[in-house]
């Protein structure tokens, strides 16, 4: 089935949170992340291009190129479904401005496995799940026959989206009063450089039921239980490689708050905060009872309506002020970029973000082996790390672009200190052999 032509195509602003990801490019990094799903059989690659090309339709904000306009850049629904491609070496491969100015995402197929890769100003994670769903459920329908129903997020592909879809709903949900910016930089996770832009992704497989367990043990969600299992592996690190107390910098791990929670949007473009729970090593030692607590208490403080609707009006005043609209595109970008490079990247030592527990309709459980979530490196950081529970196990997939897998080694240490099991798989070579 073969998308049909139109004259006009549907185009949309970028949202407040995706106008700095154009700006923040640079040759060597595209701010990607990668959604898959991997079936209990091949991929049907005939069967998988007629589903891409009834899903596309359903979200032209998703399924989108990126533009560039006078003053801002823009998403326009693509005419076409982009190409199916083929598995690289290493996920998150660039994604060239030519290559967005054509479709901002990629659909990949290996073997078993179907991944979409998003550029982070099409949507968030919370979007992006949506669309792999529903890709995922036309696909299962025209592949075996079946009828999935629409919910957990699978969405009717032969309906329209809703105005509520397309919003920006960090406009409409903005607070009166803004907060500050002023925050403290982290320590910088440091290594040697890999060549040809090569990615290592290393994926702890841990069961849910052990994990759960011991989260409640402490009194904590499983969000902030491994936030606290990689914080502590940030500061056992950081000891290795800073013996001086005096010259330690504060651990400091970003964690993405899905606003969906806090406001009755609907929107699938992006709407997404963070919290930035932090540790001080010069203060002293820092027990696991302690590193949940100061987590906790920093996201029940902070993942709040008031509190996330000031932060959402401190980037949404900078947009609406008219002197910042009347900037040409070229001089925005240039000053976006040195925002992004001193407030955005040197505020945290890596990003943890978690898709929570996914629910998919009861028959394509059957045909679902398991999903993951990477996200890519930072712009001016070596480590990033996505995770999401699917069926009995959690999914934690680190992605790096140095050679040594130290944050890594610390990580599954802290586990094993734990007593978590844990299965490590690695694109690359076995973490015990680095």
């Amino acid at each position: 089935m073969a998308i049909s032509k139109v004259k006009h195509l549907h185009w949309v602003r970028l949202d407040n949170a995706a106008k700095i990801y154009p700006a923040a490019r640079r040759r060597n990094w595209s701010n990607v992340f990668r959604q898959s799903v991997t079936f209990y059989e091949d991929v049907d690659i005939d069967v998988l291009r007629s589903a891409l090309d009834v899903t596309v339709k359903r979200f032209p904000s998703i399924a989108a190129s990126l533009r560039r306009g006078v003053f801002w850049y823009y998403l326009e629904e693509v005419e076409n479904a982009p190409d199916i491609l083929e598995e690289k070496s290493y996920p998150l491969v660039y994604m060239s401005h030519n290559e967005m100015r054509k479709c901002a995402l990629r659909v990949i197929v290996y073997k078993d496995r179907i991944a979409v890769e998003f550029f982070h100003s099409l949507t968030d994670g919370t979007g992006a799940l949506i669309f792999l769903k529903s890709l995922t459920a036309e696909y299962l329908e025209q592949k075996h026959g079946i009828k999935v129903p629409c919910e957990h997020g699978v969405m009717d592909r032969t309906e329209s989206p809703s105005p509520e879809e397309l919003e920006d709903s960090f406009l409409k949900y903005a607070g009166k009063v803004p907060s500050s910016r002023k925050d403290t930089d982290a320590w910088r996770l440091s290594g040697e450089i890999e060549k040809d832009a090569f990615l290592h992704q290393t994926c702890f497989q841990v069961p849910v039921k052990e994990s759960l367990a011991l989260a409640h043990k402490h009194g904590v969600s499983l969000t902030v239980f491994f936030s606290a299992v990689i914080m502590e592996a940030l500061l056992n690190l950081q000891k290795e490689k800073v013996p001086s107390i005096k010259r330690r910098k504060r651990i400091k791990l970003l964690i993405p708050v899905n606003l969906r929670q806090l406001f009755p949007s609907k929107s699938l473009r992006n709407f997404a905060m963070y919290t930035i729970p932090e540790l001080d090593p010069r203060l002293g030692e820092y027990d696991f009872d302690e590193i949940c607590k100061i987590i906790r208490c920093k996201m029940e403080t902070e993942i709040t309506s008031k509190h996330m609707g000031s932060v959402i009006a401190t980037n949404v005043n900078d947009e609406l002020n008219p002197l910042v609209r009347l900037i040409p595109l070229p001089l925005k970008n240039l000053v976006m970029k040195a925002v992004f490079d001193t407030v955005g990247e040197r505020k945290s030592c890596l990003t943890l973000s978690n898709l929570g527990l996914i629910k998919l309709p009861e028959i394509m459980k059957q045909y679902i082996r398991r999903m993951d979530f990477i996200l890519g490196v930072q712009a001016a950081a070596p480590y990033n790390c996505g995770m999401l529970s699917y069926n009995d196990t959690v999914y934690i997939n680190f992605i790096r672009n140095i050679r040594e897998p130290a944050l890594e080694r610390h990580f599954f240490a802290v586990l094993q200190n734990m007593g978590i099991p844990a299965t490590v798989e690695s694109n690359y070579s076995n973490l015990e052999n680095n």
